[in-house]
């Protein structure tokens, strides 16, 4: 079997921004990441062994000059050591760690922070596609697909949202995200509904804007290294001292909203764009998070907010309505661009599973968001934070 990742930076923005960020903050940082199988799927026999082949060839990859051009001018935030240093980055199989036993999969991740960070988006686009390839789900009407995506993308304008494609983790295959997101950027007019991807390669190859910030691990290894009271205030002070008002949707749910706009003061709520809401309820989420900004008295109007928990374009609808004269609102999309070609999606997530901050011991790393059935982590430290941060869910 060919390899399926074929560029360095077939992968998710936010990757390569936390990426920069850790060398810069937590450079001896050590980490462990996790996959965990919600969907309980049953991979098929030689499933691992094929993985472990992928995993492999990603070490043949590398920056090249024409990816790195475009990163400068899509992405200026970047430093110019930070290019450099990815010019010369290569993943390294030895970090990742495949069991298979009957139809269950294990893998792990360990190694230094700045290094293993990349692995999660690229190690789940592989097991997605290898999935299908492997259990023959490699063909389906391609016309019904763009005939589907058109009506998507007339939805979207006719009702005036802004959104992008999320979908580069649980993709039917490389070959149906890239053909998923040129329709959707030939689609672009004057009104720039469609307003980029995620993925970084596929975002340069249309020359449209790759979108993202920061993932959740960012504010759980803040956990590890300063405790849970602190967590959320410090990630946010780390990320804008790396990025001076770039990049600024702040992620809320690692340890649930209500927690989060404890530490998001003027100071923060000034300072981003806005945030993004990634579990729970988005209506319920709308309603705190103009509450707040309005204690603050800083007017709605002026801020975002980013959706991207399980989205559909019927509900994207409904939450534009909501929002309508009250924030400004926009969508990130996934699996709903990537792989709505029927079959089921893989129900699945890689996470940060323990933390080594420099000098320290190894700590576990939880997350606990909005929706109690996304929490993950260890049990007895779940009980802990919820404890001190005084979560009755």
């Amino acid at each position: 079997m060919e390899p399926i990742i074929k560029s360095l930076i077939d992968l998710d923005l936010y990757k390569l921004t936390m990426q920069m960020a850790v060398l810069k903050k937590f450079p001896f940082a050590k980490v462990r990441y996790s996959f965990i199988n919600r969907g309980k799927t049953k991979f098929p026999e030689g499933f691992g062994e094929e993985l472990r082949k992928q995993v492999k060839f990603t070490e043949n990859l590398f920056l090249t000059e024409e990816e790195k051009t475009g990163l400068e001018n899509k992405c200026k935030y970047f430093e110019p050591w930070y290019l450099d240093f990815l010019k010369g980055y290569r993943f390294n199989s030895t970090e990742v760690g495949i069991i298979q036993a009957g139809g269950d999969l294990q893998v792990s991740v360990e190694g230094y922070f700045y290094s293993t960070i990349l692995w999660e988006t690229i190690l789940m686009s592989i097991i997605s596609e290898l999935y299908y390839k492997m259990v023959k789900h490699n063909e389906f009407d391609y016309n019904k697909r763009t005939e589907n995506n058109a009506k998507k993308i007339s939805l979207f304008k006719l009702n005036g949202l802004h959104y992008a494609d999320f979908g580069t983790r649980r993709r039917f295959s490389y070959g149906n995200q890239l053909e998923v997101v040129k329709q959707m950027a030939s689609s672009i007019d004057i009104e720039n509904f469609f307003v980029g991807t995620s993925n970084v390669h596929l975002a340069l190859k249309f020359n449209i804007t790759p979108i993202g910030t920061h993932a959740h691990e960012w504010f759980m290894f803040h956990a590890a290294k300063y405790g849970y009271k602190m967590a959320n205030y410090l990630a946010m002070e780390n990320w804008s001292d790396v990025y001076r008002g770039n990049l600024g949707i702040a992620l809320t749910d690692t340890f649930t909203t209500d927690v989060f706009f404890k530490s998001f003061d003027t100071k923060f709520a000034k300072l981003y764009d806005g945030v993004r809401q990634d579990s729970g309820d988005p209506f319920t989420f709308t309603d705190k998070t103009l509450e707040h900004y309005k204690k603050l008295n800083i007017n709605p109007m002026s801020k975002t907010i980013v959706f991207s928990d399980s989205l559909n374009p019927e509900l994207a609808v409904s939450i534009k309505d909501y929002c309508r004269g009250k924030i400004k609102c926009s969508f990130g999309i996934g699996t709903n661009f990537s792989n709505d070609v029927g079959v089921k999606p893989l129900n699945m997530v890689i996470k940060m599973v323990e933390a080594k901050p420099e000098g320290e011991d190894w700590h576990p790393t939880i997350k606990l968001s909005d929706s109690t059935g996304k929490h993950t982590g260890n049990l007895k430290e779940i009980e802990i934070a919820k404890y001190v941060l005084n979560i009755k869910l």
